[in-house]
């Protein structure tokens, strides 16, 4: 058996948590810069501040719009995987990420944050990217088409963790946000993310928690808007192939500017800090449960689902491929071990039957809770 057990504050205006309707005090005007006129960098200069040269605009474009807002968002997804590194380091205690600064050839780079080997955590990574490009990738453009061709701008952090211990789900978050652009017209914003959480063997009071945790984090932004995003989140992780859910949920959400820039803004910091707060506590209660091989080779052939759907289905992957992003970053989602077998089912009444049986339906985890 076995138990295993960077940047600076948001600018000034931008508050962690902020309610709707606060923040920046209004939209501020898209600042339009000409690439090739000389004194370029020096007008860039004040916008963008110190920072490494992948995090500039790429020196191709010939017409970049750079805007305030998208400043504010970069700043806090910078902070937000600074702070969710910080976390899930101390409460795996054993390692520590390691990070890996890149730069994308067709404009913009990132900073790759990997975790290996730690006595909870057996493969992890919390990544962050800044993106430019010419054309918006088939897969950004699929359910919008009118902005097919646009320029476009992507940055966001994405985040997989993979427990060793089968008794601690994996998690997966993401928040990100997009600005499609075309000569003479404004640019188009949205925001997208969400979490959701794959257990192997599961425990109804971790399910639930995980719900309120979310359903919290929507509250302030309407009464439907956690149902909403979470039959979304149902829908969207779903192997069509399989028939089957990859996991119990939580939210999703994509192209969110039903509300005010400020609004979509504060709504998407809630859902990258409560995060934190609806993973950690399922890791602390779940860490120290004794394990052996029988729940390993279940987590393996469990975590071939996972593989199936990051592959076939998910977005996130596909942009990045199509995008020309790099791979690596990419496919750090993926878990270490995995394992496949040809009409492989659980033997009926064990506790392996029940993740399917019981757990990976999509349910309403909070009835009768108000």
């Amino acid at each position: 058996m076995h138990a295993k057990g960077g940047a600076g504050p948001p600018p000034k205006g931008i508050k962690h948590g902020t309610p709707r309707g606060k923040g920046l005090s209004k939209p501020q005007r898209l600042t339009r810069v000409n690439n090739e006129s000389a004194g370029s960098d020096a007008m860039l200069a004040p916008l963008f501040g110190r920072q490494p040269a992948w995090a500039l605009p790429p020196p191709c474009c010939k017409v970049i719009l750079v805007s305030i807002q998208t400043e504010a968002v970069k700043a806090y997804l910078l902070d937000l995987q600074d702070r969710i590194c910080a976390a899930l380091e101390a409460e795996d205690g054993g390692a520590r990420f390691s990070e890996d600064a890149w730069t994308r050839p067709a404009g913009g780079g990132g900073r790759t944050r990997v975790i290996a080997d730690g006595a909870v955590i057996e493969k992890g990574g919390v990544n962050f990217s800044h993106v430019f490009g010419a054309g918006l990738p088939p897969s950004a453009s699929a359910h919008r088409p009118e902005l097919a061709g646009r320029g476009f701008e992507a940055l966001g952090v994405s985040l997989v963790i993979h427990p060793e211990n089968p008794h601690v789900p994996t998690s997966h978050a993401n928040v990100r946000f997009f600005s499609a652009e075309k000569e003479g017209e404004a640019p188009v914003w949205w925001f997208g993310g969400g979490f959701d959480l794959t257990p192997y063997y599961a425990v109804e009071e971790d399910c639930v928690h995980w719900h309120q945790v979310a359903r919290k984090a929507c509250e302030p932004f309407g009464a439907d808007v956690y149902p909403r995003f979470k039959e979304w989140c149902d829908r969207y992780f779903h192997l069509k192939h399989r028939n089957e859910p990859r996991g119990i949920g939580g939210l999703f959400f994509d192209d969110l500017n039903q509300w005010d820039f400020e609004t979509c803004f504060a709504f998407i910091r809630a859902i990258g800090d409560a995060y934190i707060e609806a993973y950690l506590p399922i890791i602390q209660r779940r860490k120290l449960t004794p394990y052996g091989e029988r729940e390993r080779e279940f987590q393996a052939f469990r975590r071939g689902r996972y593989v199936e759907f990051n592959l076939v289905y998910d977005r996130g992957t596909l942009f990045g491929l199509q995008s020309g992003g790099r791979t690596e970053s990419i496919l750090m989602s993926l878990p270490p071990q995995v394992r496949w077998g040809y009409d492989w089912k659980p033997e009926p009444g064990t506790p392996e039957a029940r993740l399917t049986d019981y757990f990976l339906t999509d349910r309403d985890w909070l009835a009768g809770q108000s």
